[in-house]
């Protein structure tokens, strides 16, 4: 049976979409330009940090940090990972993407957090943000690009803006979960010890709660690793350009070890914040 468009009209919601973005531009260009100075300086330092020394001297870096937060086998696969990336000549590229996969996760983070304890202590506060995670986890990522670009224009600091409402919402909800997973009698216990509720936060809740926080940073990693390289049809730099221009040039090879930096930055970022949370874990267990 087929309805009659008559029968039911039209709701111009794309309308109120383009109307709503326009007033933002209009209402709060000086503040968009503030943000947008701001994203550029923590690209750019993060970039600087991890291309101010020379490739191998990072390299040793990244394997002692991969050596002290997982075990050796992860060191070595770490080890000669980027040095493939050296070996292909994508090195800046790969440090530019992660530039800007720290960035996201880091304003995620600040973010998803605070916003996870306060729909843990407050109900009508998750009322009002579980669906909009729904919506944000839901939406298809190329739809973040467009408003994006219009607010901040082509470049870096819109490929962040968007990975960072991508990748955001399983910081919320891996907090709001590791919180409501803390034991009730532990709760009591510190209670009976005089605490107040910022104590119980700090000292007891939040402790309990990390295992399942650090699942939640993993999945904003790994999110904004793949956002990012969506990112480069936006104009912002890094592996994800190398695949775009692989694409236009219809060239398999570059595509291929473009894509195989990106699995290499992967799986280091994965391995090095789960087996992280698993070592901590034993540690606190055998005490």
């Amino acid at each position: 049976m087929m309805v009659n468009s008559a029968t039911i009209p039209r709701i111009p919601l794309d309308k109120w979409a383009n109307s709503f973005v326009d007033y933002m531009i209009d209402s709060f260009s000086g503040v968009f330009t503030g943000i947008n100075q701001i994203m550029t300086s923590l690209i750019s330092s993060l970039e600087w940090v991890l291309t101010a020394s020379p490739p191998l001297v990072t390299v040793v870096v990244f394997v002692l940090l991969a050596l002290w937060l997982t075990d050796l086998k992860i060191a070595v696969f770490t080890c000669f990972g980027l040095l493939l990336i050296i070996s292909l000549n994508l090195w800046e590229a790969s440090m530019l993407t992660l530039s800007l996969v720290l960035a996201s996760t880091i304003i995620s983070l600040l973010f998803g957090v605070p916003l996870g304890i306060l729909s843990h202590r407050f109900n009508k506060v998750g009322a009002v943000i579980k669906p909009i995670l729904d919506i944000m986890q839901t939406m298809p990522a190329f739809v973040y690009l467009i408003p994006s670009v219009l607010l901040f224009g082509l470049g870096n600091v819109t490929a962040l803006i968007a990975t960072f409402i991508f990748a955001m919402p399983p910081a919320v909800r891996l907090t709001l979960l590791g919180l409501q997973q803390v034991p009730q009698t532990t709760l009591e216990a510190a209670e009976a010890f005089g605490a107040t509720e910022w104590q119980k936060l700090i000292k007891v809740q939040l402790p309990l709660a990390l295992p399942m926080i650090m699942s939640g940073v993993n999945q904003v990693i790994m999110l904004s690793l793949s956002m990012v390289v969506i990112s480069s049809m936006v104009g912002a730099g890094g592996l994800g350009a190398e695949v775009l221009r692989s694409i236009s040039m219809l060239d398999v090879g570059l595509g291929f070890i473009g894509g195989i930096a990106v699995v290499i930055i992967a799986v280091i970022l994965d391995r090095l914040t789960h087996l992280s949370t698993q070592k901590r874990e034993g540690i606190q267990s055998s005490k």
